[in-house]
């Protein structure tokens, strides 16, 4: 197992805070921790202390760091400098947050590459069979399309987290926010189906290893919970049968649920409330999937969108006024 990276006491105070006070997850900790380790070998090496660096050490850092990491990369590694900088203000007593007039560096935004609603049937229609994983593994499927669920997030439901009867989830997103996600009849019907005797029960083992096992919703073959990358393997599998692979990634089936939800009419900041975006920002992503969306709206909105033509007028011709 590899050592942690050795941090200054005010970084390890704040990734504490991090982890107590605002319940952020242990991989994004991780991940805080590693950010904040180059960020201090890099201080070290110029022979400044965490709360001597300047605006000009920051921006100097960030131009080190864009020679050779993606945007995205720079910017969640600056977002850690930034959250150190304003901590030790806050919480340690420093008088200046050297991160104040650095610029984030522009991430050029990606649509989200959702499937097709055929495509989408054809990879729920991958698992066949009615053996306890393959029950299993369906639901999984579903329960992904059906809520628009993270997949860490379906990986941790808990039993208690179901109400099968009203058809409703809670689901822990990013920061353990809570939400509550409708489930929606074919997928509750593959959950039921999983969760009656010929699945779930005949899966799980004589006596539990771990409460967090029989607590678990979905479980391995060993009974133990599924790991994110263990519910990620099953979307996998499923998709390379149906000759999916190259359209499938960890996320695909969240951005399928939320695109098909509004090219289907659902206002924008529902979509936003079930998939449990901070902010409608993130949610208008998927907007740009469906220009025949934007259209459709456009036209059923706009009071001159559609002007009524002149009988046997050419397609090119301009409209009637």
């Amino acid at each position: 197992m590899a050592a942690q990276a050795v941090l200054s006491r005010d970084a390890e105070e704040f990734l504490s805070y991090l982890a107590v006070e605002r319940g952020r997850a242990p991989a994004s900790i991780s991940a805080y921790r590693r950010d904040l380790a180059a960020y201090e070998r890099f201080l070290a090496d110029r022979g400044v202390t965490l709360l001597k660096a300047d605006v000009g050490l920051v921006e100097a850092y960030v131009a080190l760091l864009s020679e050779t990491m993606r945007p995205t990369s720079t910017a969640r590694a600056l977002a850690a400098v930034r959250g150190l900088h304003r901590f030790c203000v806050d919480e340690r007593g420093a008088t200046l947050d050297p991160t104040e007039g650095v610029s984030t560096p522009r991430i050029p935004q990606a649509i989200p590459k959702a499937l097709s609603e055929s495509e989408v049937e054809l990879l729920l229609s991958a698992v066949v069979g009615e053996d306890p994983r393959a029950l299993r593994d369906r639901a999984i499927l579903e329960t992904l399309y059906a809520t628009g669920m993270r997949i860490s997030e379906l990986a941790g439901l808990r039993l208690g987290d179901l109400d099968t009867r009203q058809g409703l989830a809670v689901a822990y997103g990013k920061g353990l926010k809570e939400r509550l996600v409708p489930i929606g009849r074919q997928a509750l019907s593959a959950l039921e189906a999983w969760l009656g005797s010929e699945g779930r029960n005949a899966m799980a083992p004589a006596r539990w290893a771990r409460r967090v096992d029989a607590e678990a919703v979905f479980i391995s073959t060993r009974g133990r919970r599924m790991s994110r990358q263990a519910v990620w393997q099953v979307v996998r599998t499923a998709a390379v049968k149906v000759k999916l692979e190259d359209r499938v990634t960890p996320h695909v089936l969240r951005h399928s649920c939320a695109t098909h939800l509004l090219e289907h009419g659902a206002d924008i900041r529902v979509v936003q409330e079930l998939l449990g975006h901070a902010t409608i920002t993130t949610t208008q992503v998927y907007t740009k999937v469906s220009p025949e969306l934007l259209r459709r709206v456009y036209e059923q909105a706009h009071p001159r969108a559609l002007v009524t033509r002149a009988a046997g007028a050419a397609p090119g011709a301009p409209p009637r006024r």
